[in-house]
């Protein structure tokens, strides 16, 4: 599946999502983008052999925008991971918590370190994104400011860690999932697996309703169900589902094939192994 040796994720270096690059694969080499379409864009021009993209966080929810690029992008989801999200506040050399007065990070970030923004008495500011934020304190080499971001950004942008673990809550978690121009499924009976797929239920009664009703008379553990619109179109729902097991096992197939009775079609996203972290 290796081609260019590379990875795409969406943010400046020092991101969560670099981190998490950095860790599951060492051996490729992180790619930065500006946003998630060039992100999409990379490996759908070979640029870049996997996309890592940030898909739902414990605190904020779905991330906005990925649930309507996923099913047009020809793309599929070939593993999960999860990371523990945990900020620090940043200074540049030589600053101290008594003398900020401001703190840059992004608007998420933000919102979940609001203890010590108000212990410190911060003016919060917003930055495109953690990374950023950590890189525009450092250019700016004024000891009144600082960021909200990932300790990889300190070492990055040299910067120093003012105060560790600055987060309100000790389970901000995101959820990511990597990409691959490749459907790679996993091999069933191997361990646990997920299930991703989107579907159009017909604009008639209780389409939704009996569309499920064969996960759960099958015994499938459905873990999330979202919807959102199609084109702007009030009547056309487009439903994002993930489940428990392989389209191979006979329960799955079986839900998928009732599924199909009630849809005009089905789209699996991925066939992967199931994050530890689940259990």
């Amino acid at each position: 599946m290796t081609r260019t040796g590379r990875i795409a994720y969406q943010g400046e270096p020092g991101a969560n999502s670099h981190a998490v690059c950095a860790h599951h694969y060492p051996d490729l080499e992180p790619v930065p983008c500006a946003s998630f379409e060039d992100v999409f864009a990379a490996v759908d021009q070979g640029t870049a052999d996997l996309a890592m993209i940030p898909i739902d966080n414990s605190i904020a929810g779905r991330v906005a925008d990925i649930h309507h690029f996923l099913p047009g992008s020809g793309l599929h989801i070939v593993a999960e991971h999860f990371w523990r999200i945990q900020f620090v506040l940043l200074g540049v050399p030589g600053a101290t918590t008594d003398g900020l007065r401001t703190v840059h990070s992004h608007v998420h970030a933000l919102g979940q370190c609001r203890k010590v923004i108000r212990e410190l008495g911060l003016t919060p500011l917003i930055s495109g994104d953690t990374a950023g934020a950590a890189r525009e304190i450092a250019e700016a080499g004024d000891p009144t400011q600082a960021a909200i971001s990932p300790r990889l950004a300190a070492e990055i942008y040299g910067l120093e860690v003012l105060r560790e673990d600055v987060e309100d809550e000790d389970h901000n978690t995101t959820r990511f999932v990597v990409l691959s121009p490749d459907l790679v499924e996993a091999e069933p009976g191997r361990g646990p697996v997920v299930t991703s797929f989107v579907f159009n239920v017909r604009n008639i009664p209780a389409a939704l309703y009996k569309a499920l009703g064969g996960f759960a008379t099958n015994g499938v553990n459905m873990t999330k169900l979202e919807s959102y619109m199609v084109d702007g179109q009030f009547t056309a729902t487009q439903f994002l589902a993930e489940v428990d097991g392989h389209p191979a096992e006979p329960g799955l197939a079986r839900a998928l094939e009732e599924l199909r009775f009630f849809t005009h079609e089905i789209n699996v996203l991925g066939v992967y192994p199931a994050d530890a972290s689940r259990r």
